[in-house]
């Protein structure tokens, strides 16, 4: 089992600080907040992303859903047209689309990019935001539609007329008339009673947010037992900031850069908003740091495992943060617990994907981790055992940032 390295499009904007553009407050979150060095999520700006992605060997780039962010089908479909192997990890909410139209869409997003589709399936941990979309179910209500969803999806890609009568979904003859190729992967998440079975029965991949070693092999156990009991094999991946440098002392340096952007009233109003999610796994993110309430010397629960990020930012909380070496000592540990993929995200997200991409990656090369198949870090530069056989015309590889 090899390592498979994704990165995260911000299409809610970027920068060089935590606190972005949706500040929180007692009601919720506004955009009217203004912080510097907030990078708008404009399309120029995303296809310099999405090319570094494609040129630093990641395989693909989550796209998240929601209010704060751009659509992800439209905007993923516009980048796939300015990169040539990069696929595309677009998250959507089933609650808010036809499963009949979700399975077509998907089969011409494949037609178009020649491929390129993953899907993350989100099926909603806060209650404000799906009545924002007009979904007014509850939590598990909201799960058990999802599993009548993928099998609704499932069976208009079979290319045959496909009825189905569930509690949420009466379908009739439901067709894709040509049926995606290949089959997206389904990435699918939730640490809920709820969510398991739905992911034990329905996804390909199931997607963690990053807890510590111990607490994901739980998670892992949990998923493989439900999903052997239905006859069915899951694998498994883990959402995760990174802040890898040279030296363990400049990434540290950089994770207390980021909490000295954030004063005590910014995270408290944080860890009001966050705290009325529905969501276990949110839950979950804000006990690893105690709702805020931990001295900042105690935000690393583990070995290189930092929870500064989810003291402001909802969903995934946690980074990797260490020297190159490090942070691959960490992924090696996931992936010895059975972790394949590994969807990761930085601050900002361009300069970032550098560092690991040309630090932590060659290192996962030369343990065997990598795909042997994966192009090389340095703009397709041909590889030998997963480092590159020379840089184009010797010059060195130029990155914001000046490094």
């Amino acid at each position: 089992m090899t390592v498979h390295l994704h990165w995260f499009l911000p299409t809610g904007g970027d920068g060089r600080t935590l606190v972005d553009r949706h500040a929180y407050t007692d009601g919720g979150i506004t955009r009217d907040r203004t912080v510097s060095g907030v990078r708008a999520p404009d399309v120029d700006y995303l296809i310099q992303i999405a090319k570094a992605a494609e040129q630093l060997g990641f395989e693909a780039v989550l796209t998240p859903t929601g209010t704060w962010c751009e659509d992800a089908w439209l905007t993923t479909v516009a980048l796939a047209q300015h990169t040539e192997r990069l696929k595309f990890l677009v998250a959507f909410r089933p609650g808010v689309i036809s499963p009949v139209l979700a399975a077509q869409m998907a089969s011409t997003y494949q037609r178009i990019t020649r491929g390129r589709l993953l899907l993350n399936v989100v099926t909603g941990g806060d209650s404000a935001e799906q009545r924002r979309f007009g979904d007014h179910l509850d939590h598990d209500r909201r799960y058990a539609r999802t599993g009548e969803f993928l099998s609704v999806v499932r069976g208009a890609w079979s290319g045959r007329p496909f009825d189905y009568e569930g509690e949420h979904f009466r379908i009739e003859g439901g067709l894709t008339a040509l049926p995606p190729d290949p089959l997206p992967e389904i990435f699918f998440g939730g640490s809920s009673a709820a969510a398991g079975p739905v992911a034990a029965e329905h996804a390909d991949v199931y997607l963690t947010w990053g807890e510590p070693p111990w607490q994901v092999k739980e998670k892992i156990d949990w998923i493989r037992s439900l999903a052997e009991e239905r006859g069915r094999t899951v694998r498994f991946g883990i959402r995760l900031h990174t802040i890898s440098r040279d030296s363990a002392r400049e990434a540290w340096a950089t994770a207390d850069r980021l909490l000295a952007d954030l004063d005590s009233e910014t995270v408290a109003a944080a860890q009001q908003a966050l705290g009325r999610s529905e969501s276990v796994g949110q839950q979950r993110m804000l006990a690893l740091h105690k709702g805020g309430s931990l001295g900042r010397e105690q935000l690393e629960i583990a070995p290189n495992l930092w929870a500064g990020v989810g003291l402001v930012r909802g969903g995934a909380g946690t980074a990797l943060v260490g020297s190159h070496a490090e942070v691959a000592d960490r992924i090696e540990e996931y992936h010895d617990l059975g972790v394949e993929h590994f969807v990761l995200s930085g601050y900002p997200h361009l300069e970032e994907a550098y560092w690991f991409g040309e630090g932590v990656r060659p290192e996962l090369a030369a343990r065997g981790l990598l795909p042997t198949s994966l192009p090389s870090p340095l703009l397709g530069v041909p590889a030998v055992n997963g480092r590159p056989a020379s840089a184009p015309g010797g010059a060195p590889l130029l990155v914001p940032g000046g490094r």
